[in-house]
C-alpha cells in the first residue's frame, strides 16, 4: 500500500543472499548510492541487511515401525508386507514427509507383489508426537480399512513403534555461516563442434558490443552468486578437447600457465577470452579426465579440512565420446566433498546429460557394478533459460545445498560453532 513515488528518495543498494548468508553474524553493510550508480564524493548512508533463516524445526525423527497380526492376503504363503508413510498437503495430495510436524502421517500397509500390484492390508493416520506415545507407552495402535460408506473397519492388525530418536538436522545456512566454503572450479568446452570463435555462429564468438555468448552467461551467472562462498576467490580453471599447438589435452590449465587458479569471476573471464586466441578447438568431447582432476582437489581437502566443498561447473555443446569413463568417475567421485554442474549450450541432443544427472532416483552405476554413494550431478540447458522457463541461478544452485548436506550428515560432521 506503501506509495513510492510520494516517498522521498535516500538511496539504494544491491546485493545478492550469498553476500549476506556467508558473514559469521549474517550482516551485510551496504553503501548506498543514487539511481545512477555511485555518485562521487556524495555521501548517502549506508544500509544493514541481515537474514534469518525461516525454519519450522531443526528436528528430525529416525523410527523403526513393526506391524503385528496382519491380514494374510496370499493363498499359499504368508503375506510380504510393507509400510509407506506420506503426509497431506493442503492440495489433497499424499507427498514423502520432508521435516518432523504435527500433521496427520497417512501409514499405509500393503502386501508386496513383484508385478506391482501391491494388495492393500490396512491404514491409520498418527502425528509424529502420537507416534512418540506409542513407543514410550509401548503399546499398539490398530489399523482400519476404510469402507464403502466412508466408515471405517477396526482391524486386528498393530502398529507398533520399536524405536523412536529425534535428533537436530542442520541446515546448509549453519554449515555456511560457521565458516564452511564452496569451492568453485570451472571446465570449459574447446571441442571443434562449437564453430570457429571467429564465426558469429560459433558458441565461442566473443561480441565486440559486449552482448555475453553462451559460456560467458554461464560463468558469470554461476560465478557471481558461488563466489561468495569462497573466501579467496582463487578458482581452479580449466579447458578440455583443445590444442595448445601440437598437444591436443582434455585436462589444460584456462590461462595458459602452470597455475590453473585465477583470480575472481573476472579471472575466468579473461582466461576465456584469452584461450580463444591461443587454443585450437579439436575434440572429442571427454568429461572424465577433469572430473578425476577435481575430484583429487576435492580427496586432498578431505583429509587436511572438513570445511571445505567443492563446486565443479562445465559448460558444454556436445555429446560425450567417454560416456562410460564419465560414469565411472562420477561413482568414484560420488564419496568425496565433490557437486558437478554441467550447463549444456546450444542445441545439441543432451539425454546423456539427463542420465547422468540422475533425477528419476536411480543412482549412477560404474562399469565395474559400483553404485553412487550419492546423487552429485545437476545438468540445465542454457536453451531452457534463454527461453525464460527457467532461472540460470536457480537451475543450476536447486539441489546443492541438498547435496551438501548429503554428504556432511552422512559423515555427522557438523557445523563449526555446534
Amino acid at each position: 500500500a506503501l506509495k513510492l513515488n510520494e516517498q522521498d528518495f535516500l538511496g539504494e543498494a544491491t546485493c545478492v543472499l550469498s553476500e549476506i548468508v556467508t558473514k559469521r553474524n549474517r550482516s551485510l553493510t551496504l553503501n548506498l548510492h543514487g539511481k545512477n550508480g555511485p555518485g562521487g564524493s556524495k555521501n548517502f548512508g549506508t544500509l544493514t541487511v541481515h537474514a534469518e533463516e525461516s525454519c519450522l524445526s531443526r528436528m528430525a525423527v529416525e523410527m523403526k515401525l513393526r506391524c503385528s497380526q496382519l491380514g494374510n492376503k496370499d493363498m499359499f504363503s504368508k503375506s510380504d508386507p510393507f509400510l509407506r508413510i506420506s503426509r497431506l498437503t493442503e492440495s489433497g495430495n499424499y507427498v514423502p514427509i520432508c521435516k518432523t510436524e504435527d500433521n496427520p502421517l497417512l501409514i499405509e500397509c500393503f502386501d508386496f507383489n513383484s508385478n506391482g500390484s501391491h494388495v492393500f492390508i490396512g491404514q491409520l493416520h498418527k502425528s509424529v508426537s502420537e507416534l512418540e506415545k506409542l513407543h514410550k507407552e509401548r503399546s499398539g495402535a490398530n489399523l482400519v480399512s476404510p469402507t464403502h460408506r466412508g466408515q471405517e473397519k477396526v482391524l486386528k492388525g498393530q502398529l507398533f513403534v520399536d524405536q523412536f530418536i529425534g535428533k537436530e538436522q542442520f541446515s546448509f545456512l549453519d554449515y555456511i555461516s560457521s565458516g564452511f566454503e564452496l569451492n568453485f572450479m570451472i571446465a570449459v568446452d574447446f571441442t571443434a563442434s562449437n564453430g570457429t570463435p571467429r564465426n558469429q555462429d560459433s558458441l565461442h564468438y566473443i561480441d565486440p558490443s559486449g552482448r555475453l555468448n553462451s559460456y560467458q552467461k554461464a560463468i558469470i551467472e554461476a560465478g557471481e552468486v558461488i563466489q561468495f562462498y569462497d573466501s579467496d576467490r582463487r578458482f581452479p580453471a580449466w579447458g578440455f578437447g583443445g590444442r595448445y599447438g601440437e598437444t591436443l589435452s582434455h585436462c589444460f590449465n584456462l590461462n595458459g600457465t602452470n597455475a590453473y587458479e585465477v583470480e575472481g569471476v573476472q579471472g575466468i573471464m579473461a582466461a576465456y577470452a584469452n584461450a580463444l586466441h591461443t587454443v585450437t578447438l579439436a575434440g572429442p568431447t571427454l568429461f572424465g579426465p577433469v572430473i578425476n582432476t577435481a575430484a583429487e582437489l576435492a580427496s586432498q581437502a578431505t583429509s587436511n579440512d572438513i570445511t571445505k566443498y567443492f563446486v565443479l561447473l562445465i559448460i558444454t555443446d556436445g555429446v560425450l565420446t567417454d560416456i562410460q569413463e564419465t560414469m565411472d568417475a562420477l561413482v568414484r567421485a560420488s564419496d568425496l566433498p565433490l557437486s558437478i554442474l554441467i550447463v549444456g549450450v546450444g542445441n545439441a541432443d543432451f539425454k546423456q546429460m539427463e542420465v547422468l544427472d540422475a533425477d528419476d532416483g536411480r543412482r549412477l552405476e560404474s562399469s565395474t557394478g559400483q553404485v553412487a554413494a550419492r546423487d552429485i550431478v545437476q545438468f540445465v540447458p542454457m536453451r531452457e533459460v534463454h527461453s525464460g522457463q527457467i532461472s540460470a541461478v536457480q537451475a543450476l544452485l536447486e539441489e546443492l545445498p541438498d547435496q551438501f548436506l548429503t554428504y556432511n550428515r552422512s559423515r555427522n560432521i557438523k557445523p563449526l560453532h555446534s
